[in-house]
């Protein structure tokens, strides 16, 4: 991850090249998601989805972990039950945000992920961590139940590794996580950055339209019955084989050069 100076802000970004780093800024609270974090990251997001120059975004925590889920003081803070209700509808708003964001998220992790913060490395289309890096769903052992978190980990793990981590809250280790498949890779904390970069490159060297347009559909297809969802993207692959950067990707491939992507999502 580049340098970056902390400042006092809630959330940092700093861009290498096509890659846009956010890193989350509230290192003493273990960057517990605040109602002033989720719309400092729901603002950076709606701006780098209208910004063609971005390919990708990788999103870290400062400090020592990546993010320990809600701030429990300003949820014991707030004023009842309507106060509860903005700030879990502002939490899944920004949660479908990652999803919806027509480029490749990639959560970078380190430390604890808990709660919510298991919720977001959930969230996001791919996750690297380092291999001491922890993971879990805690909410039963003071008596709140990680119910908007299972939402999105339990689309990316099997129902029964979900439960365990939810009726139990104990945590499991970036080994579990890979097995289980939450996260994408566990490299030891001196490789993570150099893990990182090499995944985004991975993905940045590609058709950003055409990675817009895949990531799209996938979230959408994948709620879907297996009948509707062949319907559903065999309409995808009639759109995305009408595009210039379809046929440009594959006369290259038969004229075995490079290819050379229009730099558009839209």
């Amino acid at each position: 991850m580049p340098d970056i100076q902390l400042l006092d802000s809630p959330l940092l970004r700093q861009d290498e090249g096509d890659v846009a780093f956010l890193t989350m800024n509230r290192p003493s609270a273990y960057n517990a998601l605040s109602s002033g974090l989720m719309q400092a990251l729901q603002s950076a997001l709606d701006g780098i989805a209208s910004e063609r120059s971005v390919k990708a975004v990788v999103l870290a925590g400062s400090g020592q972990g990546f993010c320990a889920g809600h701030d429990l003081k300003e949820l014991r803070s707030g004023e009842g039950e309507s106060s509860h209700e903005r700030l879990f509808a502002q939490c899944s708003e920004l949660m479908l945000s990652i999803q919806r964001l027509p480029i490749p998220v990639i959560a970078r992790i380190h430390g604890i992920a808990t709660a919510a913060g298991c919720q977001l490395v959930a969230s996001c289309d791919l996750a690297v961590a380092s291999d001491n890096a922890v993971f879990a769903t805690p909410g039963v052992n003071i008596g709140l139940f990680c119910s908007t978190p299972m939402v999105a980990v339990s689309r990316n793990i099997p129902r029964k590794r979900i439960m365990e981590m939810l009726l139990t809250g104990e945590s499991i280790s970036a080994a579990q996580a890979v097995e289980f498949g939450l996260i994408n890779q566990a490299v030891p904390p001196d490789r993570l950055d150099e893990a990182v970069s090499e995944l985004a490159r991975k993905i940045t060297c590609k058709s950003p339209r055409v990675l817009a347009i895949g990531k799209e559909a996938f979230y959408r297809q994948v709620e879907l019955p297996v009948e509707e969802a062949y319907s559903y993207t065999s309409s995808v692959m009639v759109r995305n084989m009408m595009t210039e950067d379809a046929e440009e990707g594959i006369s290259a491939f038969i004229e075995k050069r490079s290819p050379v992507w229009k730099d558009r999502r839209n």
